[in-house]
């Protein structure tokens, strides 16, 4: 094969490649200016088919929006303070305990018997001290001699009692109302203090921490209100009210936020710790406001444009906004009452086009 008739093989490739990837593109667009709701005016002029909303007053509210976690009102992991072999347990994995309840035992025999038998020699020890006492006031002996006695006699009981610390440094007690969550050590195994033997959560009621931008720092104080909101079982979302108890001393220099924390009842513990949700603070309600759809407005250099229907053509009119919300944008100027805001097919529409309304 010669070098020419090889270039143009190579050329022809070349051109079917660029082809079959120009060729879906332009399509394509064609497709879209066909499909675009078009109407003959009769004299040549083009009648766009569009949908309106009539601008009305209404009541916005200014939010921050941010997120943030459930978390438990208290938590801990329970451990012991003594080490040994457990012997009992007595609770079940996810059920409630009240504060007190004993939880697991672990091997006290030895430090039993030892209390038993320190307890078995305060009877003597009293006698002695009684007898003493009274030989005492009958200068019989000294003064020294039945202070020893009795010091002995304090000393025995300091031990007593120094041995029922230690026994009851081998039972773990909840040392709140919760609930329990997934133990982690059987009957038998060896418990040091260093060993988790569950998890304890009192999560009623809840709490909600959270960040803001330290822009609104001053806007965070104990006792004001916010919602957080979350997705439910049936896949919807729902708002929960909560008051803050708790705001950061400082920000956070390192993503210059600070952290607040409040509190929701959760009553039946029904809202489980860990969740992730969305948290609404109100700064401002504004009654007798203009709220307009974010997409029926055009950017053009610096300015907000929007198309408002008069005597059946498209009239622009720039606006100036306020506040944005969830798909809608507060307008502070540029709109009236009653006006008909074009909201659809805002990127075809030119001014003095003839438009038709199809929704109102």
């Amino acid at each position: 094969m010669s070098k020419k008739i090889r270039w143009v093989v190579i050329s022809i490739i070349v051109v079917l490649i660029v082809g079959m990837i120009v060729f879906p593109v332009i399509k394509k667009k064609i497709k879209a200016d066909e499909d675009v709701p078009v109407l003959s005016a009769g004299n040549g002029k083009r009648i766009l088919n569009v949908n309106g909303e009539v601008v009305k007053e209404s009541e916005i509210s200014d939010q921050i929006i941010s997120v943030g976690s459930t978390i438990p009102d208290e938590e801990v992991n329970l451990a012991f303070e003594a080490s040994g072999k457990l012997t009992q347990i007595f609770f079940q994995e996810g059920s409630q305990v009240k504060k007190g309840d004993l939880l697991a035992k672990i091997n006290d025999v030895p430090l039993q018997a030892q209390l038993k038998k320190l307890k078995a020699q305060v009877p003597l020890m009293t006698t002695r001290v009684y007898r003493q006492k009274t030989l005492l006031e009958k200068d019989a002996v000294s003064r020294e001699t039945y202070e020893s006695v009795v010091t002995e006699l304090d000393k025995l009981n300091a031990d007593i009692l120094l041995v029922e610390a230690n026994i009851a440094q081998t039972e773990l007690r909840a040392p709140f109302d919760g609930r329990i969550g997934l133990r982690y050590v059987s009957e038998g195994a060896f418990i040091s203090p260093s060993t988790v033997i569950a998890n304890l959560a009192k999560i009623t009621p809840l709490k909600v921490e959270f960040s803001v931008p330290e822009s609104h720092a001053s806007l965070m104080r104990v006792g004001t209100s916010i919602v957080f909101r979350m997705e439910n079982d049936r896949g919807l979302y729902e708002d929960f009210p909560a008051k803050v108890y708790a705001v950061a001393s400082v920000v956070d220099t390192d993503t210059r936020t600070l952290k607040v924390r409040a509190k929701y009842a959760n009553a039946g513990g029904k809202i489980m710790p860990g969740r992730h949700v969305s948290i609404i603070i109100e700064r401002e309600r504004i009654r007798g406001a203009i709220s307009i759809p974010s997409e029926s407005i055009i950017p053009e250099m610096g300015r907000n444009v929007v198309y408002v229907y008069r005597n059946g053509v498209a009239v622009p009119s720039d606006v100036t906004l306020g506040i944005r919300m969830a798909g809608r944008v507060q307008v502070l100027s540029g709109l009236s009452v009653g006006d008909t805001l074009l909201t659809t097919g805002v990127m075809q529409l030119r001014s003095g086009m003839k438009v038709s309304i199809d929704n109102l």
